[in-house]
């Protein structure tokens, strides 16, 4: 009896484990990461940039709120949010508390495609089967039927009201003790929301430091930014793949972009021009898939310095 069931009997149990840990712990271990980044012209103070990004907020999150709330300490500079920041459709005022002490500094965002719309339950081999066919997204799939509208407007509202610049296929500036800042920002590429003939062009002659923001890191817009001079580019989505492999690393990227870059600092080249890349593993998950292996949930306190 012990030959026959013993095995299998002690998989089921690793996989419950494994299970328990990924949705009781992980899915809640929320951590800081810092990187410095090289990019900005010789002479120019510092800049502390944090980036929020896949908040995912569902009602009654009480710990993720409390974290994102004590961020505020870090006192950065300006603060990016680079969109996904529901997954409930009743979830826009508890995402307002939880970021409200941020909102008290300049910042910037963009929206993802669950700002826009709710989640519904989905298989998770899915996005192994959509990578294997090259189909992302509303990238090659048919369009969304039956999807649960958010009412986005009023968390828009809000963030513009604190003075956080709208990204959404424009320009914005902000100046930060004299230094004049241009961020170029695009709608979510993952449901064709992007429109980069409205912003090309490259940075401008007149700011003093430039960097592109986008929600979902496509090649198509990561070619864009960088191919136009941009010497940064911030994204999340990806949530570092989610659910991953030690000592191996993420499966899916839920993009087009390669799973070596799923997360963290890396460097995109186009057209003879290299980029800086940080994608944000985030902090939420969809409330269908509520579990984190091997990729705790994040936000990122990015220390720009100058070119060596």
């Amino acid at each position: 009896m012990r030959a026959r069931y013993g095995v299998p009997l002690g998989i089921a149990a690793a996989g419950a484990a494994g299970l328990l840990y990924a949705a009781g712990f992980e899915a809640r271990s929320f951590r800081l990461r810092r990187v410095t980044v090289p990019v900005l012209p010789s002479g120019m103070r510092p800049l502390r940039v944090l980036q929020v990004s896949d908040i995912h907020m569902v009602s009654g999150q009480r710990k993720k709120q409390r974290w994102l709330r004590s961020l505020a300490g870090l006192r950065p500079d300006f603060v990016i949010n680079t969109g996904d920041n529901l997954s409930d459709p009743e979830g826009i005022p508890e995402v307002l508390d939880a970021l409200g002490p941020l909102m008290e500094f300049p910042g910037a965002y963009v929206f993802g495609s669950n700002d826009y719309y709710g989640p519904v339950p989905r298989n998770p081999a899915r996005y192994l089967r959509e990578k294997a066919q090259g189909r992302h997204g509303l990238n090659g799939n048919p369009p969304a039927v039956g999807v649960v509208h958010i009412p986005w407007e009023d968390m828009r509202d809000a963030f513009d009201a604190a003075g956080w610049l709208n990204l959404t296929n424009t320009r914005g500036t902000l100046k930060i003790e004299g230094v004049s800042l241009e961020l170029t920002g695009l709608d979510d590429p993952h449901i064709k929301r992007d429109r980069y003939e409205q912003v090309a062009g490259g940075p401008s002659d007149s700011a003093d430091f430039s960097m592109g923001v986008v929600h979902a890191p496509y090649l198509r817009t990561l070619d864009a930014f960088a191919a136009d001079g941009y010497p940064l580019i911030l994204a999340g989505h990806t949530h570092g793949g989610q659910l991953c492999i030690p000592f191996y690393g993420a499966l899916v990227t839920n993009c087009d972009l390669d799973t070596d870059r799923v997360k963290g600092l890396s460097t995109h080249t186009a057209e003879g021009r290299t980029s800086y890349l940080h994608v944000s593993a985030g902090c939420g998950t969809n409330r269908y898939t509520p579990v984190r292996f091997a990729c705790p949930p994040e936000a990122t306190l990015l220390t720009l310095v100058g070119r060596e």
